[in-house]
This record gives structure tokens, C-alpha cells and sequence, in this order.
């Protein structure tokens, strides 16, 4: 199981991977695995505000229905559009081009509150 080292976790799954002001977020590789087979996912519209530990969305697996957590607090810049017509690449790609949201940070010091990928391991057991 993948935790790439420069990204940052929550402990509901989600990653973040900061460039300069703005945080690239999505689902980690142990949540979609949990998850099963993405069928759909709910993003909100560009320019919402985000509140750090407040539910942002929601992704639907065959199995279940989950939500989906801010890693921190800012506005959403870009939504993967490609999510729509494609969300099963979140099973393939959660990393990669199954990224979720970008968000402009408002406060970076709320950053230091996630996890490192050596502390989501030991929190997911693996």
C-alpha cells in the first residue's frame, strides 16, 4: 500500500499535497481500497469556502456512500471535472489524476494539525 511521503493525511483519509498556496486534495489508496468500486462523486462548485474538518462532498462506492472531509480550510479553486464522466479512476490513480479538489489554503498553519504518511501508516495498521 502506497503513502507517498510528501503529502499530508487526515484521519478520515483524505490527502493534501501543497504547491505554494494551494492544496490538492483527494482520497487516500487504504480509503478507496475500503471503499470498493467508485461509482460517483459529489464535489461542490468552484469558489465554495472550505472549513477545515467540514465535510466538502461526498463519494459513492458500490458498497456504501462516504463523506468527504477538508484537510483545511480555503476556497475551492478547481474541481477534477474528469471525476464525472470517470470516478472509477479514483480506484486506479487515488494519488494521481483521482485528485479530488484544489483549494486556495487560507491559513497554513492549520497544515501542521495533519499527519505525516509514517503516522497514517501506523493509524491504518499497514
Amino acid at each position: 500500500m502506497d503513502f507517498p511521503a510528501e503529502l499530508k493525511y487526515t484521519k478520515d483519509h483524505e490527502w493534501v499535497r501543497v504547491d505554494g498556496g494551494t492544496g490538492v486534495v483527494g482520497i487516500t489508496e487504504y480509503a478507496q481500497g475500503e471503499l470498493g468500486d467508485v461509482v460517483f462523486v459529489e464535489l461542490p462548485a468552484v469558489g465554495t469556502k472550505l472549513q477545515q474538518g467540514k465535510q466538502f462532498g461526498t463519494i459513492e462506492a458500490v458498497k456504501t456512500v462516504s463523506d468527504l472531509f477538508a484537510p483545511m480550510s480555503g476556497e475551492i479553486v478547481e474541481i477534477n471535472e474528469a471525476l464525472k464522466d470517470s470516478p472509477e479512476v479514483v480506484n486506479k490513480e487515488p494519488y494521481g489524476a483521482g485528485w479530488m479538489v484544489k483549494v486556495k489554503i487560507a491559513d497554513a498553519s492549520e497544515l501542521g494539525s495533519l499527519l505525516d504518511a509514517a503516522k497514517y501508516r501506523e493509524m491504518v495498521g499497514k
